[in-house]
C-alpha cells in the first residue's frame, strides 16, 4: 500500500464518490501519482519552501532575498513557458515573504533545532501510513519545563482552506506526540502549518479549541471505508 500525503488527502476529499474509489483503488495497488505541481519529478514548489525554511532557522531574511534574485535570473535565462512560470509562482510567494516578521512563528525564548528521523515521518493511522515532513522541530523553555513544538511550510497552486490546512497541524501533532512527548512538553499552539500560497497559518490548539474543524480522523475513515 502506497503512503498518504496530506496533500493526498487534501484531494481525496475534493473527489466525486466515483474517482474517490479510483484513488482508493490506486492507494492499495501502490500506483505511482504524477504530481500536476511537480517538474521532472521533483517539487514544484523547493525553491520557495527551502528558502522560507533557512530563513526561519538561520532567523534571516537574506536566504528568501537571495533566492528571489537567483530565480529572478532564471527566468529570465530560460525560454520554456512552463518553467518561466514556476519560476514566477516560487519568486511570487517569496516576495511576500521579503520583509516578513520571522517571529510570529517563533517563541519569545531561544529556540533549539532538534534532528528529525527519517525512519519517524510514517504514521500508521487507522491502518493507514500517513507521512509527516515538518521543516523543523525544536525545543525552548517556558516555565522551567522544555517544550517542543514544529512547523511545516506547505505550498500548493491557490492555497488550502483552513480545515484542509488543519490537516497538516493536526499530523504534525500526532507526530510530536509520539516521537517526542516522552522527553518533552508537546505545544500546541506552536504546532504550526504555514500555508506560504495564501500567506496564512493554522496551529493544533486552534483545533483544540474549536477554532479551524478537525477533519483530519473522518477523511481517513472515509478512505479506510472504500478500501
Amino acid at each position: 500500500m502506497k503512503k498518504l500525503s496530506i496533500k493526498r488527502v487534501v484531494e481525496f476529499r475534493s473527489k466525486s464518490d466515483r474517482t474517490k474509489k479510483s484513488f482508493v483503488v490506486a492507494l492499495k495497488e501502490d500506483k505511482a501519482k504524477i504530481d500536476p505541481e511537480s517538474k521532472g519529478g521533483g517539487d514544484y514548489w523547493v525553491s520557495c519552501l527551502s528558502a522560507i525554511s533557512n530563513s526561519f532557522k538561520l532567523h534571516d531574511l537574506k536566504y528568501i532575498i537571495e533566492k528571489r534574485s537567483e530565480l529572478e535570473e532564471k527566468r529570465k535565462e530560460t525560454e520554456h513557458k512552463i518553467t518561466q512560470t514556476m519560476y514566477k509562482r516560487n519568486v511570487d510567494i517569496l516576495n511576500t515573504y521579503k520583509d516578513f516578521d520571522l517571529k510570529k512563528w517563533k517563541p519569545s525564548k531561544k529556540i533549539n533545532l532538534v534532528k528529525k528521523n527519517k525512519d519517524d515521518s510514517i504514521l500508521t493511522i487507522k491502518g493507514l501510513q500517513v507521512q509527516v515532513t515538518p521543516h523543523h522541530v525544536f525545543t525552548f523553555q517556558k516555565d522551567d519545563v522544555t517544550e517542543i513544538g514544529a512547523i511545516w511550510f506547505i505550498a500548493k497552486l491557490d492555497g488550502f482552506k483552513k480545515d484542509e490546512l488543519g490537516m497538516f497541524a493536526d499530523i504534525l501533532y500526532r507526530y510530536l506526540k509520539t516521537h517526542f512527548s516522552k522527553e518533552y512538553n508537546v505545544n500546541s499552539k506552536y504546532c504550526i502549518a504555514v500555508d506560504v500560497f495564501k500567506n496564512f497559518e493554522i496551529n493544533y490548539s486552534q483545533l483544540e479549541n474549536g477554532k479551524i474543524l478537525s477533519i483530519l480522523d473522518p477523511t481517513l475513515d472515509e478512505i479506510k471505508k472504500l478500501m
